[in-house]
């Protein structure tokens, strides 16, 4: 092994600078890593931030087409809706129509019933009246054949 002696006759004498050197490469070298480090936290924190804000957003927009599809749909079964009960009024207005003209039809149908019996009473009257007619003439001929004879 060289001893101590070698070393120092084969190394050049280290002057003041060149021994604060060393130090000076490393502390560069740890200012150089934190600095490092730090850039890479701030990276991470603006990206974090970035990705958050990101997030609200896209949950923002999302709930604000939920919000629309929602709309869209009640919107069409709101209309629905208005048409059921519109058709259910029309359809209580058109029972209430159709009893009154049934009552009326019955009403219609009596009348008529009424007037053909009557209408068959004047021609039973009339058959009647036909046959009384050709009764009294037949009985004034036999009177008026008895009568001449």
């Amino acid at each position: 092994m060289s001893s101590p002696r070698r070393q120092a006759a084969r190394a050049p004498p280290k002057s003041s600078p060149e021994i604060n050197r060393p130090d000076l490469q490393s502390e560069n070298l740890e200012s150089s890593l934190l600095r490092l480090v730090n850039d890479h936290q701030n990276t991470a924190i603006r990206l974090r931030e970035h990705t958050e804000k990101s997030k609200k957003q896209a949950i923002k927009s999302a709930s604000r087409v939920s919000d629309l599809l929602v709309e869209a749909v009640n919107g069409g079964v709101e209309e629905c809706f208005v048409n059921e009960k519109r058709i259910e009024v029309e359809i209580r207005a058109l029972k209430a129509t159709i009893m009154r003209f049934s009552k009326q039809t019955d009403q219609w149908l009596a009348s008529t019933h009424a007037i053909n019996n009557a209408i068959k009473e004047i021609g039973d009257f009339e058959n009647w009246m036909k046959t009384m007619e050709l009764d009294c003439k037949s009985i004034t001929a036999a009177i008026s054949n008895i009568h001449q004879s």
